[in-house]
């Protein structure tokens, strides 16, 4: 989950400033960038255990030791809680998971590299605290009450306000890490294009990185109970936005849902406020009980941006957030999968092809029953695995035309061959654990912290 937002402190004066926010990322597709978003687990070697902030073995030293790779660290209440190098950073989600979020880049193959960099780095500093980490959906093995909790103002106010709200919000706090891609848009139609598209296909990237099927050491009944816990986190912030895909739908139409969506804070002074459950559109004119007389500022709305939870998500950018943590190989896949369907524009239309004659009603089955079945859920008259491989097949091609090539001459298709396995196989990263599950590994989930750590 993102930090304090770094957007320059100007007054909102005007409605439509919102909307031209949202609005100004816009840019050619010459200056299209790429920035990839991947969380993990961190546990301890000898106990499998979430290891807490403070302590010679915390969360807290892990921090301090990344930063000998060239990173500054970022303080709350004198905790190290982020970390920064440029445009990119290593921040904490609320049970200790460790999230890089990636500067913005040109190709997927300095995405993989930047990914790489990062992991070794983790290693150097983890290996002698005693310390694994581990690219998951969910937690496999230990229960909500058992993870612990991170110092950061933020969080507090969600642990308190999430179980008003849904069952599961929590459990997406402490026990879910996630992988997504950060991508461009030329302007509002190319946006409404690529928002439609990524939001059809979301279910197909949950399907194909479905890696979350155990809860407390057994197997839950799910491929991606990541996305499964969503749908119990909160509907005001959460799901997939139907109105995106009526007529007339842009930049204004989107900053009408996100002013719908009850704020969390206000970030003031190095203090969060709880402004859990109050409306921005009070804080627009100067009634947010919690500030009374002070109206919002453009950091305080891209904070509140960061607040809404949809299966694809726009600030000046559009964020796909539909797939579950995994190795690395994975982490350089779900970039691929996007940007070879959204950046070309031959690709972009055959994916708009692929998905436009969706009802309402099929959008949703998607989303309902991918997390259960993932690839083997049946539509339209076959199962999601034929509807992945036809976009895997978009992805490749949009792929082969962008031709970015690496030092070796060989372009970004190489990046979508672990998906193209699994689709053609028919049998996602948690099936695959599952059959270790029932055999190699005895009916434990502990071997999975040996076998699938970084």
């Amino acid at each position: 989950m993102s930090g304090p937002s770094h957007v320059v402190e100007q007054p909102i004066e005007r409605a439509a400033q919102l909307t031209e926010y949202l609005a100004a990322g816009g840019r050619p597709a010459a200056q299209w960038k790429i920035g990839t978003e991947h969380e993990k687990f961190v546990f301890r070697t000898d106990d499998l255990r979430a290891p807490p902030y403070a302590g010679e073995r915390g969360i807290g030293a892990l921090l301090r030791g990344i930063v000998g790779c060239g990173w500054d660290p970022v303080e709350e209440d004198g905790n190290v809680i982020a970390l920064t190098r440029g445009q990119a950073s290593v921040t904490l989600e609320p049970a200790g998971q460790l999230e890089l979020s990636g500067a913005p880049l040109e190709t997927i193959h300095q995405t993989c590299c930047e990914v790489q960099e990062h992991l070794h780095c983790v290693r150097v500093a983890s290996e002698p605290l005693g310390l694994g980490i581990l690219g998951m959906g969910f937690q496999p093995k230990w229960k909500r009450d058992e993870m612990p909790w991170m110092p950061k103002g933020r969080y507090a106010i969600m642990r308190r306000y999430m179980p008003k709200v849904g069952s599961l919000g929590l459990d997406m706090m402490t026990r879910t890490c996630t992988v997504q891609v950060n991508l461009d848009f030329a302007d509002e139609a190319d946006m409404v294009k690529k928002f439609r598209v990524s939001l059809a296909l979301q279910p197909i990237a949950t399907a194909l990185f479905a890696d979350s099927p155990f809860t407390e050491g057994q197997p839950n009944g799910y491929q991606s109970y990541r996305s499964h816990i969503w749908t119990d986190t909160d509907a005001d912030r959460t799901g997939m936005l139907d109105f995106v895909f009526e007529d007339g739908f842009g930049f204004e139409r989107y900053t009408d849902y996100l002013l719908d969506v009850p704020m969390y804070f206000v970030h003031r002074h190095d203090r969060y406020i709880d402004c859990a459950g109050l409306s921005f559109r009070d804080f627009l004119e100067g009634k947010l009980p919690a500030l009374p007389g002070e109206k919002p500022t453009l950091r305080d709305w891209s904070d509140h941006m960061t607040t809404a939870f949809p299966e694809v998500r726009l600030k000046q950018y559009l964020e796909m957030r539909g797939a579950d943590g995994g190795p690395w190989n994975r982490l350089c896949a779900l970039p691929a999968f996007w940007v070879g369907l959204l950046y070309d524009t031959t690709a972009l239309d055959a994916a708009w092809d692929l998905v436009k004659d969706f009802t309402m009603a099929e959008r949703h089955a998607l989303r309902d029953g991918v997390p259960q079945h993932a690839l083997k859920l049946p539509f339209r008259g076959e199962r999601v695995r034929e509807l992945a491989l036809r976009a895997l097949e978009i992805a490749g091609e949009g792929l082969q035309r962008r031709a970015k090539l690496n030092r070796n001459g060989v372009d970004e298709t190489i990046f979508l061959q672990p998906l193209v396995e699994f689709a053609e196989a028919g049998q996602t990263p948690a099936d695959r654990k599952l059959e270790l599950f029932r055999t190699e590994w005895n009916g434990s989930v502990d071997p999975v912290f040996r076998e699938f750590a970084y």
